[in-house]
């Protein structure tokens, strides 16, 4: 069985606690352009009828509500998040939406997927990667339980190319972006943000990470100047 180190349990807390405000926070601080770069990760997506779709961190339902929108009425979306306040938030989401009866949460994390192996055509995961504190785990993971020929396709935060446009961004990123969310939630989840994006993997050594799990055709694409990048890997 799987126990969460440390720090695993600490972010956990962390987003249990931000989980009432999480919603406004994300259209605020991006200006709502998560939105978009939601829809393009989901529009990445080959889903057959009669498809089963895992949303790993699904957190307050947005990408797994946006793939039942843009789907077949057969399939099926399983939404995972290893926080239970944000599946509670999320699950009242689905209760407004006349999509939610087609999406079932399960409060489970990346690195332990509680489904047996090839059960879901594609995989998503937004903005949750990077709290994975076992990555190549959480990889192995979402292989295991994608069919032959399944897709995972990962949004998530990087780091701009363009050196002007960088220093921008790290600015609003490191300095603005905690005194707002401060205002509205707990300043130091809105610290750990920008803490968790610039220690991630560069875009070349996370799809290539990817490789290394097992997935074949890595490749990833960059949104909005490289402040975003989508990930896709398919299963041979």
């Amino acid at each position: 069985m799987f126990e969460l180190s440390d720090k695993g349990r600490g972010v956990r807390k962390m987003f249990d606690t931000i989980a009432p405000r999480y919603d406004l926070l994300n259209r605020l601080l991006s200006f709502g352009i998560d939105r978009r770069w939601r829809r393009f990760a989901v529009s990445q997506l080959h889903i057959p009828v009669d498809g089963r779709v895992l949303d790993i961190a699904t957190g307050t339902c947005d990408v797994a509500l946006e793939i039942a929108a843009n789907t077949d009425a057969s399939v099926r979306i399983v939404g995972e998040d290893f926080t239970q306040g944000m599946l509670v938030h999320g699950q009242k989401k689905l209760n407004q939406s006349n999509l939610g009866k087609r999406i079932m949460l399960v409060n489970a994390p990346c690195e332990a997927i509680p489904h047996p192996n090839c059960s879901f055509d594609a995989i998503t995961i937004a903005f949750g990667i990077r709290n994975v504190v076992e990555r190549e785990q959480g990889l192995r993971e979402m292989l295991r339980v994608l069919k032959p020929g399944g897709r995972a396709v990962i949004l998530e935060f990087s780091n701009p190319r363009s050196r002007m446009f960088r220093r921008l961004y790290y600015f609003y990123f490191r300095h603005l972006l905690p005194t707002i969310g401060g205002l509205f939630s707990q300043r130091s989840a809105y610290q750990y943000l920008p803490d968790s994006v610039l220690e991630f993997p560069s875009q070349e050594n996370f799809s290539a990470m990817m490789t290394s799990a097992g997935f074949v055709d890595s490749t990833f694409i960059d949104l909005t100047f490289g402040i975003a990048t989508v990930y896709i890997g398919d299963k041979a």
